[in-house]
């Protein structure tokens, strides 16, 4: 079920956009791909390519930024990402830029099946430590861009008690709002900024032969807090490969304890919009949110 404020995209508007503006590819099938992302359409090109458009107003500024940056990334992240090949303009009665990019093979995360949940573990850690080597020069601020991804953790205070009361008959009111306390009184980070994927969760994961293979869907991308990517340590691994996970980082408690505020804090702001419009993101956000609380209350 769509939001009231995503563009209506389709087959056809699709195919008239690759015609007008690639006709090289106009003989190509298009199919929708099904998705737990929210931002994006994705329509897959023929064998080898894929389509990606906004469809909401907050998500155009993704485009540029993935053209940009992706391109300049990837030969340094130790799993695969995706590769824009051209940017489409508006045309055709829909009003933003677009995206081709590469098609990656494997099934989404939360389909695929991981045979060895530690080799997804360290793949993970190693992905997340690939990107921080990268010199972040240049890169993007947290803004609207991407969702504030990789503020202080303290700036997504408000938004977070909101969704707490929101999900008051879903969640325990109490548990999370002890919980979400004890993640903002861990230190501020003080380091540098650093390249963050801002978005690390099993809908963004690819699975290929039993073995985590990529990392999609970058359009929270941008520089700052590290501990933003240690949501994934909740959202998707277990209880024993969280700690190999932590143990192949290297992670201190502080920003440790800000990742688990980060993945409560994606769960529940993500399960309070998402709640009765997308079941996949509000399993996904539900999980990470009984992740977090389950640790909160073992003293973890």
């Amino acid at each position: 079920m769509n939001q009231a404020n995503e563009m209506d995209i389709d087959v056809t508007l699709v195919k008239r956009l690759i015609t007008v503006q690639f006709p090289q590819w106009a003989d190509h099938l298009i199919q929708p791909v099904e998705s737990a992302g929210t931002d994006n359409m994705i329509y897959r090109l023929g064998k080898d390519m894929a389509v990606r458009l906004p469809r909401v107003e907050w998500a155009i500024g993704q485009v540029e930024k993935e053209q940009q940056w992706l391109p300049k990334l990837a030969p340094h992240i130790s799993l695969s990402i995706p590769l824009p090949l051209v940017m489409g303009m508006p045309a055709e009665g829909y009003p933003w830029r677009w995206s081709v990019y590469r098609w990656l093979e494997g099934e989404n995360a939360t389909i695929g099946r991981i045979d060895d949940p530690r080799q997804a573990a360290t793949a993970l850690a190693q992905f997340v430590a690939s990107l921080q080597r990268i010199d972040p020069t240049g890169g993007p601020a947290p803004g609207s861009h991407n969702s504030g991804r990789g503020v202080p953790l303290s700036m997504r205070d408000v938004s977070v008690r909101k969704a707490i009361a929101d999900l008051n008959n879903v969640i325990d009111p109490d548990l999370a709002t002890a919980a979400w306390e004890a993640s903002l009184q861990a230190p501020v980070w003080q380091g540098p900024a650093v390249w963050l994927h801002g978005d690390l969760h099993p809908g963004n994961l690819l699975v290929e032969q039993g073995r985590l293979s990529a990392v999609i869907d970058f359009g929270t991308l941008g520089v700052g807090d590290p501990s933003c990517d240690m949501m994934v340590a909740w959202t998707f691994l277990s209880t024993e490969s969280r700690k190999l996970f932590r143990a192949a980082l290297s992670v201190d408690d502080a920003t440790w304890a800000r990742g688990r505020g980060w993945a409560l804090s994606f769960g529940l702001i993500a399960l309070a919009y998402y709640l009765n419009t997308n079941p996949l993101l509000a399993a996904i956000s539900r999980r990470a949110i009984d992740e977090v609380l389950s640790e909160h209350l073992n003293g973890e």
